[in-house]
């Protein structure tokens, strides 16, 4: 999820909170404390990204998180998963057989935080104003294929689609579709700094030092109208720099939670040895892990060598040694749990072998050993990437067929140098915008995808998406899914490594913690509350 970037998170500093009653660090408008969660996300303003909060600019997992407490979308996954159905809208339905044209009613006396009317001008404003401000690097992607937006009285809104899309409903419950007002929001720029502005469940109040959020508070919205049950006054969500530190502060009682992200380690040993008073929680996880390539750079150019990295990497030591519990191994970017998921890659490369890599080098007549550089980002993914990549290197080397290096980058400076094809071979993580697997392979093989990969494959992008689309039963499209799960194979424009599984610590007491991040790792802290008070 730049996501969504998946991503795996993030990080930033911490201010030590001022504790309250019950160990949390804010108090409740009511006299209760707030339920304070914890997070290694970082949200940081800079020249080069004034406005990390903008639902036109924002595409990462961490940010999603924040707007989804905020801005308001017309639809939304149920608790559970399956099916969108209506959140700001009270109904929405395709008004054709073709799947081209999307229509929602508004629910009756829906409001902004500040009391102002939402109106179904607000709906077409917001949309209208992502794909103006167009955002390098943003999720204007995912609505790339409205045709026009069209309002009808103050209450109904249609979308006019270019192509069939059965999975719109879904890319509208995304935050890139957040209602915003118009007051707050420019309709041509972005807007800077860190306040979110909506109709969501929640208010919010950020903490900011230095131009990096320490805190945001999220405030029970007054005005809320919506599918969603709101279970507490206030949550408090505290950035940490690390996995470690968030881990003391969960010990120490100053936070109820920790989520994004806790480290292997932390997940292993809370796991063999049980904590009194902490419970741990494991959840499902369809977030993926794999490198990526240039595949217009010399050192990649030919899939022979991407093909010969395919033939020789071990997934299961990665996950195993690396990760433990909270990876397994990944053979598709279709991640296990998600329909239409293939094991597409080791039915075309079986096990490791040495022997095969070579065979395939050597018919392409690549000279040995290629040499690589594999960059990383040294923030944003976990505590595990260095090791991983460290991992990698000596799997690749120990070929003798290439001659290796790795390098860790900042996120910040990272993401911008990937986008520009700075790198030849780099890590990168998917947290899905939405449990689909439309969303695991469009947003790697069609135009703009977030990786702003230059490999190109034409029955993927003309034939087989638009394909794969028009089924509204999602079922029906295995086959197609398959046959763009075997291109990725066969050409290796990515390189799936590993899909992870989530894990929740959290305190006694707390009560709504397995529903309180799904299985895209969204966020959604209206399901917590505390069964002490």
């Amino acid at each position: 999820m730049n996501r969504k970037t998946l991503v795996l998170p993030a990080v930033v500093g911490l201010l030590a909170p001022a504790l309250a009653a019950c160990g949390a660090a804010g108090d409740g408008s009511d006299g209760r404390a707030a339920i304070v969660v914890g997070t290694t996300d970082q949200f940081v303003t800079s020249k080069a990204n004034p406005a990390p909060l903008d639902p036109a600019i924002g595409y990462e997992a961490g940010v999603w998180n924040v707007l989804r407490q905020t801005v308001q979308t017309l639809t939304h996954v149920p608790r559970g998963g399956g099916e969108p159905v209506p959140e700001a809208a009270e109904s929405c339905i395709f008004t054709d057989t073709q799947n081209e044209s999307y229509r929602c009613k508004l629910r009756a006396g829906l409001k902004f935080a500040d009391g102002k009317p939402v109106t179904a001008d607000d709906v077409k404003y917001s949309i209208d104003r992502v794909i103006r401000i167009n955002a390098a690097n943003g999720p204007v992607a995912l609505l790339a294929n409205i045709d026009t937006v069209e309002t009808r009285g103050e209450r109904e809104v249609v979308f006019h689609l270019r192509t069939p899309d059965a999975t719109f409903p879904y890319k509208l419950a995304t935050p890139v579709a957040g209602i915003v007002p118009r007051s707050k929001y420019a309709a041509k720029s972005a807007r800077t700094g860190f306040q979110v502005d909506g109709s969501g469940p929640y208010t919010m109040k950020p903490e900011v030092v230095h131009h990096r959020v320490v805190k945001v508070l999220f405030t029970r919205n007054p005005h809320y109208k919506g599918d969603l049950r709101v279970r507490n006054d206030e949550v408090e969500l505290d950035l940490f720099p690390d996995a470690k530190k968030m881990g003391k502060a969960l010990d120490s009682k100053k936070i109820d939670m920790m989520t994004r992200t806790m480290s292997p380690e932390q997940s292993r040993e809370l796991l063999e040895n049980p904590e009194s008073g902490i419970k741990l929680t494991e959840m499902s996880g369809l977030a993926v892990r794999f490198l990526g390539f240039d595949t217009k750079d010399p050192a990649v150019k030919n899939k022979a060598v991407r093909q010969a990295m395919a033939q020789v990497i071990d997934r299961g030591e990665i996950a195993s040694k690396v990760y433990g519990t909270t990876a397994e191994p990944l053979y598709s970017l279709i991640p296990s749990g998600i329909t239409a998921h293939t094991n597409s890659f080791y039915n075309k490369y079986g096990e490791p072998s040495t022997a095969k890599a070579a065979a395939i080098l050597h018919a392409a007549r690549i000279d040995t050993p290629v040499k690589l550089t594999l960059h990383y980002t040294t923030d944003h993914f976990g505590t595990g990437t260095a090791t991983e990549f460290e991992a990698l290197k000596k799997q690749f080397n120990d070929t003798g067929l290439f001659d290796v290096t790795v390098q860790g980058t900042a996120w910040e400076k990272y993401r911008p140098a990937q986008v520009r094809g700075d790198y030849a071979v780099y890590g990168m993580g998917w947290f899905p915008d939405f449990p689909d697997p439309d969303n695991f392979t469009a947003s790697f093989l069609d135009r703009n995808n977030f990786l702003n990969s230059p490999y190109t494959s034409d029955l993927a992008r003309k034939t087989l998406i638009p394909q794969s689309r028009r089924e509204s039963d999602r079922s029906a499209s295995a086959k197609t899914f398959q046959r763009l799960q075997d291109i990725v194979a066969q050409d290796v424009p990515v390189l799936p490594i590993w899909q992870g599984k989530q894990y929740v610590a959290s305190r006694e007491g707390l009560t709504g913690v397995e529903w309180a991040v799904n299985s895209s790792a969204d966020l959604q802290l209206w399901e917590l509350a505390d069964s002490t008070v």
